[in-house]
């Protein structure tokens, strides 16, 4: 990594320093240990949304039907073990047999997604955009626009049970990160990524399975947010029908905010999660001091614009 490449990726440290101290002064609340585990347990389920975000980043494309899955999933599951008058489908299945399909569904919906971005060569937007109005349209039709309860305890472990003071969700989501930061700088599929993002052409050329290694990346990020709508429906004990929607804004501006390029073959865990802490810790603050919500859209909008305005400033000194 580069000298400038090193300072974008280590920027949003001082950012986050500055906003903590700001919150302390702004509200005595925001300190305290019950606020800082509730911003943490809510960075969870987006952060392994940007970290799955992030990998089909780094290879080059986008997948904006993730905050689809983050619905659609944990509701198929549900349905599948949950009796009739629950709003189930009444077949009862066991509890394991209904998570096993939730996870399955959100790598199915990335493999299908990657199939049709690599074998199909179709615009990875344009799919993705539509996949993410099916998925939706299915999990309103499902539900009938209602909201699942009556939930397994199973199903809430994730979201709601706590180790050494922390909830679960927390430490999954580091042992992810954690995880993916290594296999992204020792193993030949992480390494591959970067590959394929800064010149794909090139890549297939040093005999690198460009398509292969995509479609993976589709399938992890399908996978991560199926077990984000897990720990969502574990934090509130149901699945609502709106649930995930206008989570790819938030995604996409943790990842840009992090230092992960639109362009691909740039990227590290790092910055994605200090990105996803960030908006966490940003939108905690902006709640706690009473800013209406459209409000803390519209900041939201200006964080993404000056964090692409740095990054193209970094870009362009490293190049000369």
């Amino acid at each position: 990594m580069t000298r400038f490449g090193f300072i974008r990726e280590l920027g949003l440290l001082p950012a986050l320093v500055v906003i903590v101290l700001a919150g302390a002064l702004i509200n005595n609340k925001f300190l305290t240990p019950i606020n800082v585990v509730n911003v943490l347990a809510n960075t969870s389920a987006l952060a392994l949304l940007v970290l799955g975000e992030t990998l089909v980043l780094i290879a080059g494309k986008f997948d904006l039907s993730l905050e689809s899955i983050v619905g659609l999933a944990p509701a198929m599951g549900l349905m599948l073990v949950l009796p009739v008058a629950a709003r189930g489908w009444g077949i009862d299945l066991p509890v394991a047999v209904g998570l096993v399909a939730m996870l399955a569904l959100g790598a199915l919906v990335g493999a299908f997604n990657g199939a049709l971005v690599v074998r199909l060569r179709l615009n990875a937007f344009i799919v993705t955009l539509a996949m993410l109005i099916i998925l939706r349209g299915l999990l309103l039709g499902m539900t009938h626009g209602e909201t699942l309860f009556e939930v397994p305890d199973a199903y809430l472990f994730l979201g709601a049970a706590t180790v050494a003071g922390l909830p679960v969700s927390v430490w999954l989501t580091a042992l992810c990160y954690v995880a993916a930061a290594l296999f992204l700088r020792y193993h030949r599929f992480g390494r591959a990524l970067y590959a394929i993002g800064g010149n794909a052409q090139a890549a297939r050329a040093a005999g690198i399975r460009v398509g292969r290694v995509t479609i993976g990346a589709y399938v992890v990020a399908g996978l991560l947010a199926a077990v984000a709508g897990l720990i969502m429906c574990g934090r509130v004990g149901a699945v609502a029908a709106n649930q995930g929607n206008g989570w790819i804004f938030n995604v996409f501006a943790a990842a840009v905010i992090g230092g992960v390029s639109l362009d691909g073959g740039k990227g590290t865990m790092f910055g994605a999660l200090t990105g996803a802490l960030l908006l966490n810790v940003v939108d905690n603050l902006l709640t706690l001091a009473q800013v209406e919500t459209f409000w803390i859209q519209a900041i939201y909008g200006g964080i993404i614009l000056l964090a692409l305005m740095f990054s193209r400033l970094t870009n362009r000194a490293e190049q000369v």
